[in-house]
């Protein structure tokens, strides 16, 4: 997701931001951040009927920029369409006040959106959805004499953070120097673009490919001049960094290297595996310490009030809702989470593990410590 224009008040939260979905999975983030009550603007094509002096008809379709305030959201996700129904609320020669309309956000279209009141949830999927580096599990350095790529790998893009290209002199006889030398400059421009474009707090590991021996070499003088200069941030996530072998140092063939059977298991500690992983420690505490794991809003507020949770699981689609107050509620309870020191999971509802918490109400969490006074409570969670 492209950010083109962000304007939001420090003092309540209302304000309006521009933005460009330029891929599938923008667009879902798009339709968890478009809530009822908000406005969109973005352009759009009306039928328009006009009639002559004659008293015939004729109708044409008219490129036209409206402003809707949100009563639906409709995701289509084998098009790749977000559908926003409301009503227009912005005056236009071709649309009257009120009427009904809808736009339909495609890839590639800029829109804005606008809120009264930007919570903590929605900032965060705006941080998210704009910024890669945040949700990419996996970075590629994929090279060859020369030639280098530093990516992201996201779920459903990969995105070219840096391109380094070096001429690199060809090896002569009894004349080396210059071609170790341009080898050097060409491994340590490559170390200083990872240092620079990849958060090891947020990648679980860096796969770097090349035909030949190229990776080794690159490896060995990066994790040398980590210890030289003491660069921890080397150092301490040397165990992060895989060598794999590619045809060539071109973006294409990435695909070839995640492929690798070897590569698949070391991708296993990926955000979607960890999702799986926090809902089958959730089942596994509900089993074995039943007064640790609770689901259902009632449950889970009242451990909340005694700052019992540890990770709280929950699903996306509660934020959709289309009563203001129950939107809220959700949004204060992950706000109250954050500020105790819990951790939070906000699932897909798309995903086999969102799925599956949506059967459990879509709200559960992992408790520090037991309470038992909360599962004596056998009363119906209505929520």
């Amino acid at each position: 997701m492209k950010l083109l224009h962000r304007d939001i008040s420090e003092k309540n939260g209302s304000g309006v931001v521009n933005l460009i979905a330029e891929e599938a999975e923008d667009m879902w983030h798009a339709y968890n951040l478009v809530a009822v009550g908000d406005s969109v603007r973005s352009t759009t094509i009306r039928k328009v009927q006009s009639e002559s002096a004659t008293g015939s008809s004729t109708s044409s379709r008219v490129r036209t920029t409206l402003t809707l305030s949100v009563e639906s959201t409709d995701l289509d996700t084998a098009a790749c369409v977000l559908r926003v129904k409301g009503r227009n609320i912005q005056e236009n020669q071709y649309v009257r006040m009120g009427a009904y309309h809808t736009l339909d956000l495609e890839l590639n279209r800029k829109f804005s959106l606008r809120k009264e009141c930007w919570d903590v949830v929605a900032l965060d999927r705006l941080d998210v959805a704009c910024d890669p580096a945040r949700t990419a599990d996996v970075a590629v350095v994929i090279m060859q004499e020369g030639l280098a790529h530093v990516c992201l790998v996201t779920s459903s893009m990969t995105v070219v953070k840096t391109k380094i290209e070096m001429n690199i002199p060809r090896k002569r006889r009894g004349h080396c120097e210059q071609h170790d030398k341009a080898l050097l400059r060409f491994y340590d421009a490559i170390m200083q673009g990872i240092l620079r474009h990849i958060r090891f707090d947020v990648v679980k590991c860096v796969l770097v490919a090349s035909p030949g021996f190229v990776k080794e070499q690159c490896c060995d003088y990066m994790f040398a001049q980590a210890i030289k200069t003491d660069n921890r941030t080397f150092i301490e996530n040397k165990a992060k960094f895989l060598q794999v072998h590619s045809s060539s140092g071109h973006k294409h063939s990435i695909k070839e290297v995640l492929s690798d059977p070897a590569v698949a298991v070391k991708l296993a500690d990926t955000k979607a595996a960890a999702e799986v992983r926090a809902l089958d420690a959730f089942y596994a505490m509900l089993q074995n310490e039943p007064n640790r794991a609770f689901y259902g809003m009632k449950h889970v507020e009242a451990a909340n009030e005694q700052n019992a949770i540890e990770i709280l699981l929950i699903t996306d689609d509660l934020f959709r809702s289309s009563e203001i107050e129950t939107r809220r509620r959700y949004v204060s309870l992950v706000e109250s989470v954050k500020d105790s020191s819990g951790e939070v999971r906000i699932f897909s509802s798309l995903h086999v593990s969102g799925e599956q918490l949506c059967q459990l109400s879509g709200v559960a969490a992992i408790l520090r410590f037991p309470l038992p006074d909360i599962g004596d409570d056998d009363e119906s969670d209505e929520d």
